[in-house]
């Protein structure tokens, strides 16, 4: 569910008109509704009810202040991959014991800044990775709370770049190993360990990889407690997928999520970590864009809009689908037109949708790109030197430019001439 919806013919975010957005901030632009984020959190939050619990925020999904903020402000902690993220997260206001630090290539500078800051715990995925964060630890006399990322070796089912938890990918370490592995951990003075830590990959559409990787936790726990560790936490990732269009396709909800949490874990008396991302923000978001042109080709007709692939790359990296509507409403019954939805970078990547049936549209019309909230703005990029689009929230009746638009000149200003040229 979003709160994306028509009234008198006009796409509006909550209550404010997207046409009206677009008149004042211009085209490209994303635009998130505040209430969407708000429900999609509760209803993690609500779903582990009964267990010890926290629902940290996936950073990489969307990363904005306002958005990190919005979330904090309910009770999320937040699940970070970069130094950057986490510095993003303490200036958000986001207490250190709330930020759970990820990421398969963590530098000494990004360890010495959340050692020095604090961290709620690191998911360590390597032994190499494991020793540096013990010297670190060491060199500021503190004991650092980590979990070690197991990989399951359990099939998502999911697109091969968003996959995570098969032996072949580079995240954690095999489960065959764990026992060797946390025995060195309990060896490094620097290091306490509090639990395990596990996440298959995004955009799962079915729970029966959760399930299979969760029973595997579950008998880990057993053995490394025989072993004598500290097991009490338990991080489970995210992952959850969303409806990228209207089908007649019924996805797991949150709360068949927590039900299956509770059923393989929740006797563990462990306390649950869960990092979701793009549930909670992907469908809070929309793309909105401007048409260009109506091109004539051989056969079949673009639309040429104002977006492009350095403005939402899904579509160019992942073949994904994102639903594409009309700001005004078409009328009812009015035969769709088949397009291919392109924009203006000089790349056949550049391509949003191949034979799309969408309303007739003209020159000028506004059109939203619907669910791109995730991995959206924190992806683009300035390629063909376009300036990065404006991020727009919304709070009922009112909106707010969250991230402007840089001029050309700024955007320029920001290189350095050597002494010689």
């Amino acid at each position: 569910m979003d709160h994306f919806i028509y009234r008198k013919g006009v796409l509006h975010a909550e209550g404010v008109s997207i046409a009206k957005i677009a008149a004042q901030v211009g085209t490209p632009f994303y635009v998130y509704s505040t209430a969407t984020l708000e429900r999609h959190f509760r209803l993690f939050d609500e779903a582990l009810g009964g267990l010890d619990h926290l629902v940290c925020y996936a950073m990489k999904a969307a990363s904005n202040q306002a958005i990190i903020k919005t979330l904090a402000a309910l009770g999320a902690g937040m699940d970070v991959v970069s130094g950057g993220e986490y510095i993003r997260a303490i200036t958000a206001g986001v207490p250190p014991e709330r930020i759970v630090f990820s990421g398969v290539g963590k530098t000494r500078a990004e360890m010495e800044m959340i050692v020095s800051g604090g961290v709620r715990q690191v998911n360590v995925e390597s032994e190499p990775e494991m020793e540096l964060l013990n010297t670190v630890a060491l060199k500021f006399g503190v004991q650092v709370p980590i979990t070690v990322r197991i990989n399951p070796d359990v099939d998502a089912k999911t697109h091969a770049k968003i996959a995570t938890g098969r032996s072949e990918n580079k995240f954690g370490i095999p489960i065959s190993r764990a026992k060797e592995v946390y025995g060195l951990a309990a060896s490094l003075n620097g290091l306490k360990v509090v639990g395990i830590d596990v996440h298959i990959g995004s955009q799962l559409t079915d729970l029966e990889p959760f399930a299979q990787a969760y029973r595997k936790i579950a008998d880990l726990t057993h053995i490394l407690r025989q072993d004598g560790h500290e097991i009490n936490r338990l991080d489970l990732g995210g992952g959850l997928g969303i409806p990228y269009s209207r089908s007649n396709e019924t996805l797991p909800l949150p709360k068949d999520y927590g039900d299956l949490i509770k059923r393989e874990v929740g006797h563990l008396g462990c306390e649950v970590e869960i990092e979701p991302g793009r549930l909670i923000v992907g469908n809070a978001g929309l793309l909105v864009s401007s048409v260009i042109y109506i091109k004539e080709g051989e056969g079949q007709k673009f639309l040429i809009v104002d977006a492009a692939m350095n403005d939402l790359i899904r579509p160019a990296m992942y073949e994904a689908h994102h639903e594409i509507v009309p700001v005004n409403e078409p009328p009812v019954g009015q035969e769709p037109h088949t397009y291919d939805v392109v924009g203006p970078v000089c790349e056949s990547g550049d391509t949003f949708a191949k034979q799309r049936d969408l309303a007739e549209l003209y020159d000028g019309d506004l059109v939203a790109f619907r669910s791109a909230g995730a991995y959206g703005a924190v992806m683009a990029s300035e390629y063909n030197s376009r300036p990065l689009i404006p991020e727009v929230l919304v709070k009922e009746d009112e909106f707010a430019v969250i991230r402007p638009r840089p001029t050309l000149e700024e955007m320029i200003n920001r290189d350095n001439l050597p002494v010689w040229l």
